[in-house]
């Protein structure tokens, strides 16, 4: 199977060396058939005339040269679109990596989180309230990371979370691939409905080739933790710096921790 095997990066030799087999081929069957035709044009005519096998001969070789020269104006022709595609893709994906940068850039960072969240825990201390705290962690597949795309996956993820917060919610960027989610008056059973519901966007925003691997992790005041100290260190040490892979799809993980008497609670996925 040594013929069968693609490589995406020696697509374009291989469709030169196509294209030039093709010339080869039709440059050989036009030369052979000219040489057969030869004797019979310029040594023995037959019921035509000698002049006429000769216009003849010559009007096969010409079209056989313009049969050349087509597929080799095609040939440049396709070229040239392929490598504007690839201009015009590269140029999309670039957009687009600059728009998910933005669109990262403009999330408030830690500062603001633990501003919010101080003002969250004092509302929610003088009116008898929950808050619940979701801590997003993506992580980039090798693939993405070599191809220089984290930020666009991140982005995209970024727009999914937000797309399916409530109004009175809040997003945080802690660091790259780490979210902080702030739920006002929302209990821990709640959030792990909302966790369930930005697992499955993620999982899309995803794809099928999995583009990142996430995982959630809940902290609820007053239930896992009493005061916004507690709550912010739980929040922001989520996540360490080398935090390991995630080992897979994690709705019973999820499921038993939202369950446990643990003070965390977490959802992972691919």
């Amino acid at each position: 199977h040594v013929f069968d095997r693609i490589d995406p990066t020696t697509i374009d030799r291989r469709d030169w060396q196509l294209w030039l087999l093709a010339v080869a081929v039709i440059l050989v069957l036009s030369g052979g058939v000219a040489l057969l035709m030869y004797p019979a044009v310029f040594s023995q005519p037959l019921a035509l005339s000698g002049s006429m096998f000769q216009r003849v001969f010559f009007a096969f070789c010409i079209l056989c040269l313009l049969l050349v020269g087509y597929l080799m104006d095609r040939h440049i022709l396709i070229r040239r679109l392929r490598r504007q595609l690839v201009e015009e893709h590269q140029r999309s994906a670039a957009l687009l990596e600059q728009a998910s940068a933005e669109l990262l850039q403009s999330l408030p960072g830690l500062d603001h989180f633990r501003d919010q969240l101080a003002m969250e825990i004092r509302r929610a201390s003088t009116l008898q309230q929950p808050v619940s705290l979701l801590i997003v962690g993506l992580k980039a597949s090798r693939e993405v990371e070599l191809a220089g795309g984290a930020s666009t996956a991140f982005g995209d993820a970024a727009k999914t979370l937000i797309r399916r917060l409530r109004r009175e919610d809040s997003i945080y960027i802690f660091r790259h691939g780490i979210f902080g989610i702030v739920l006002p008056a929302v209990s821990a059973a709640d959030a792990g409905r909302v966790s369930s519901r930005l697992q499955e966007g993620l999982t899309d925003a995803g794809g099928a080739s999995g583009r990142f691997s996430f995982e959630i992790r809940l902290v609820n005041f007053p239930e896992h933790a009493g005061t916004t100290h507690e709550l912010e260190k739980q929040a922001i040490l989520a996540f360490p710096a080398d935090w390991p892979e995630i080992e897979g799809p994690g709705e019973e993980r999820a499921a038993a921790q939202m369950s446990a008497p643990a003070p965390r609670g977490e959802a992972s996925g691919r």
